[in-house]
């Protein structure tokens, strides 16, 4: 499997950790149009540490897969659970430019398959060599804390939507072995 390794300037400043505390995998897309525009998000400074925001991992949207954070390393992706979990960040607008505006919360662009097959691919390949990931959820599944629209203050929406309605869980499940523990889990059979 081809990973082509774009490491963020910032990377060593990065926490370490075994990968034996590795369990989960958080699926995410970028919201963003294009996978330079991620990396300028990625590279941004965030913390005191002179570390930013970042999955490990990114899919684009005809298949290639970019590793920017080793996995031995804490990258920030998803509140309250980034020492435990591997992000996978998937190129994919989602609610942009436009992110929290009341109007504005239903995704429309789907996910190539070529995409989706290269996120099994890695998916697959993590699980085979970090032997202690064993679970999966969707961003949106660990951050549901609601925010003030950005249009109309006397509304809430979701900070986190990602990956979002339009993501094919169900196929995705069927190809991998990890176990699901979002929200949408109850779904699978």
């Amino acid at each position: 499997m081809h990973i082509e390794e774009q490491a963020l300037p910032y990377e060593d400043l990065l926490d370490n950790r075994p990968l034996k505390q590795v369990e989960l995998m958080v699926i995410h897309c970028t919201e963003l149009p294009d996978i330079a525009t991620a990396r300028m998000y990625g590279e941004k400074i965030h913390y005191n540490s002179g570390t930013g925001n970042s999955g490990h991992y990114y899919i684009d949207r005809d298949g290639p897969i970019y590793q920017w954070v080793k996995p031995e390393k804490i990258a920030h992706h998803v509140k309250g659970h980034n020492k435990q979990s591997i992000g996978i960040e998937i190129i994919n607008t989602g609610r942009y430019p436009e992110w929290h505006h009341s109007q504005h919360q239903q995704p429309d662009e789907t996910y190539p398959d070529k995409q989706i097959d290269s996120l099994i691919d890695l998916i697959n390949h993590l699980h085979r060599t970090i032997p202690s990931l064993k679970h999966i959820a969707g961003h949106e599944d660990l951050d549901s804390e609601l925010i003030t629209a950005s249009d109309d203050i006397t509304k809430k929406v979701r900070r986190k939507i990602d990956p979002g309605p339009l993501f094919p869980w169900q196929h995705v499940m069927k190809n991998i072995q990890l176990i699901n523990i979002g929200s949408i889990a109850k779904k699978y059979e």
